[in-house]
């Protein structure tokens, strides 16, 4: 069983985010729809239900906003420091330079075009 099954990252302008996060993360976000509501907006990062880990969209909603202090997901990277080189380039900022966490490997504080703080985590 996964630890966590899927996210929401939720953000003002669905495009904005779309390209900062295939910018920053070097991937293609999917559009998705919501079933019971056509008004929400969806961009899935790729995911088969099948594998480790979790699936995860950004979503734009009315009653939903982004910002610092809610949930906080982490990107698992190879370095993490080369997606923290591409954040301010894609619009976004660098709360806090990769930095070790022990054993446990790296990790990179930075906030999106929305205003979320994500983390960013290796093990090199």
């Amino acid at each position: 069983m996964r630890k966590i099954g899927f996210f929401d990252i939720y953000v003002n302008d669905i495009d904005r985010a779309q390209a900062f996060y295939e910018t920053v993360l070097d991937t293609t976000l999917q559009p998705m729809d919501d079933p019971t509501d056509p008004t929400v907006q969806m961009r899935a990062f790729g995911d088969d239900f099948t594998s480790h880990g979790a699936g995860g969209a950004l979503v734009k909603l009315e009653f939903a906003k982004p910002g610092p202090g809610g949930s906080m997901v982490y990107f698992s990277c190879d370095d993490c420091e080369v997606e923290q080189g591409r954040v301010e380039a894609a619009g976004g900022s660098i709360v806090r330079p990769k930095y070790a966490i022990g054993e446990h490997g790296f990790v990179s504080i930075v906030s999106d075009t929305e205003g979320n703080m994500i983390g960013l985590h290796s093990m090199a």
